[in-house]
């Protein structure tokens, strides 16, 4: 069979059509240039949260305690939030929610500019972000359906991969500027002003597919324990959830790499600037990949799984900062474009009446077990091991994949 030159720059023309696919509807544009904008003030506000708590109590410890606060509420009432997005309607359910998030901010700011901010105070608001989360992000999960279609969820998640990604480096460049030259009462006010374009764009959308579920007269009322029970029935959804668990450190660079960076390569913060740079900068290709992909199946997720596995394994052995800076530029690849796959196949696999809940299992997997994960991992990197704690995620994911081996079969 002959290759005729034409065909690679058909496929690439394909997957670059993939791509952009979700951007061709007006709607999603609007929804992806605000949520760029907002999580850039997320993590801005991120940054000035926990400088400020070290600040105040110049102990380690308490950001476990902050992470507590914040991710905790998502693993306790996760089951909960998600039959409350399969039957609401996804648009209002996000202008409440955002509007909370923009009013929590806008307290942290008005209190730090009048000098009333106590690490009750942080705590305190920490854990209301973290209820609103809880509802706010499986219902952005799954609005992405509603504005996009099925067909174009893949192409709409790794795009929301590359906005996350690039706010990675736009929100805590900007923390660090405002924290340098203004304190963090502007980064709090810079969060707040951040909502304003998610909110306009709220306003303006009309989604087809966002309004309540009616469930039939004969069918109970959507409850959360029907989640959990379809979570289970299901070997695919079962499978996938143990691996969001696992990765979830992946994404707590905050706890992980400090010990590594400080401990093992013994560098300063700028050598952890320079890895998380490292990470941010290989995870916006990572999530083109995922927007460009056709369809996921369950051997790619495994594939890529593997390979997630590996390059964070590889990592925890760099044996200096300038091996494990690529080291980190991989693990970035590898994993936003493993978990923007994974994500994509668990809302497609999963019922429309049900995904709200399915989403909602996936985040309290992903970042609602990271407190007891974290304070795992920090503890076994404070007293055993640097290296050794760093590897535990690509550990745990691996024996999550392994597990979830005969679920991730090509024709499941």
């Amino acid at each position: 069979m002959t290759i005729t030159a034409a065909e690679p720059a058909s496929a690439s023309r394909r997957a670059l059509s993939r791509m952009g696919q979700a951007l061709q509807g007006r709607d999603f544009r609007l929804w992806f240039y605000g949520q760029l904008t907002s999580a850039s003030g997320a993590l801005a506000q991120g940054v000035a949260t926990s400088w400020l708590i070290l600040e105040l109590t110049h102990n380690a410890v308490w950001l476990t305690v902050q992470t507590a606060c914040a991710w905790g509420p998502t693993l306790l009432l996760g089951p909960w939030a998600g039959a409350l997005v399969d039957r609401s309607d996804r648009r209002r359910l996000l202008l409440v929610t955002q509007s909370l998030m923009m009013a929590v901010s806008l307290s942290l700011a008005l209190i730090a500019a009048f000098g009333g901010l106590h690490l009750w105070v942080l705590l305190a608001l920490s854990t209301c972000t973290g209820l609103i989360t809880t509802v706010d992000s499986p219902a952005r999960q799954v609005f992405v359906v509603d504005l996009v279609g099925s067909g174009a969820v893949a192409s709409a998640v790794g795009l929301w991969e590359v906005a996350l990604n690039a706010s990675r480096v736009i929100g805590p460049s900007i923390a660090g500027a405002l924290l340098a030259t203004s304190g963090p009462t502007f980064c709090f006010a810079f969060n707040t002003l951040s909502y304003a374009a998610p909110m306009l764009a709220l306003i303006k959308l009309r989604p087809a597919g966002g309004g309540p579920r009616r469930e039939p007269a004969h069918a109970p009322k959507a409850k959360a324990r029907e989640g959990l029970s379809y979570a289970w029935r299901s070997p695919l959804i079962r499978g996938l959830l143990p691996m969001s668990a696992a990765s979830g450190l992946i994404f707590g660079m905050g706890l992980t790499l400090p010990p590594l960076v400080s401990y093992s390569l013994h560098a300063g913060g700028g050598g952890y600037g320079l890895l998380m740079a490292a990470f941010g900068i290989g995870g916006l290709p990572g999530a083109l990949l995922a927007a460009a992909s056709p369809e996921p199946t369950p051997r790619r997720v495994r594939t890529l799984s593997l390979a997630t596995s590996a390059a964070i394994l590889l990592t925890a052995l760099s044996p200096n900062i300038y091996v494990a800076v690529p080291g980190m530029a991989a693990v970035g690849l590898t994993s936003i474009w493993f978990i923007a796959t994974a994500n994509t196949l668990a809302q497609l696999r999963s019922a429309p009446e049900m995904r709200g809940r399915v989403m909602s299992l996936w985040g309290s997997a992903m970042t609602g077990t990271l407190p007891f994960t974290g304070l795992a991992v920090t503890a076994v990197s404070q007293h055993l091991d640097a290296r050794l704690g760093f590897s535990l995620s690509g550990t745990a994911l691996l024996l999550a994949t392994l597990t979830a081996w005969r679920a991730l079969r090509p024709n499941t």
